[in-house]
């Protein structure tokens, strides 16, 4: 049975794709969960108009990434943490931690699968992370770990 999907599923393929899949499948799960349609010739036609759609809904929200990838760019995030007397901290700052001094110091909701660290972060000190935005844009911020 093909289907139009209509969100990407990481073993079927990407939104907007024509798929063969099982009827059971598309009729018990993907057509009632709303991640796919039937494609006939009625939701074929409405196929380019979807993808037109998606494309300009992209075009604006990479011009609000660059946006915030720019207001990024010179801020200095402070984190801090506990430590012993020779700097060495207890456990390390992940992702978590920057994702939730983003949102406290700059008020920028980001999700934290999208921050990469370079390395494990375990002593005070300066460091640097990227945040992955989109594809097409990338935000490297600087961080501060400091002692609580």
């Amino acid at each position: 049975m093909e289907i139009i999907l209509l969100k990407d599923i990481g073993t079927l393929g990407e939104r907007h794709e024509v798929v063969n899949v099982k009827p059971g499948y598309a009729r018990n799960y993907l057509i009632p969960g709303k991640l796919a349609l039937t494609a006939n010739a009625t939701n074929l036609a409405k196929l380019d108009k979807l993808r037109e759609d998606a494309a300009a809904n992209e075009a604006g929200r990479i011009v609000e990434y660059k946006e915030l990838a720019a207001k990024l760019q010179d801020q200095v995030l402070k984190i801090g943490a506990k430590a012993g007397t020779t700097g060495k901290i207890f456990g390390s700052v992940t992702s978590v931690q920057i994702m939730q001094a983003l949102k406290d110091q700059q008020g920028i909701e980001v999700v934290r699968k999208k921050i990469e660290m370079a390395e494990e972060v375990k002593t005070i000190g300066s460091y640097e992370a990227t945040i992955n935005f989109h594809p097409e844009v990338q935000a490297t911020i600087k961080f501060e770990v400091v002692e609580e």
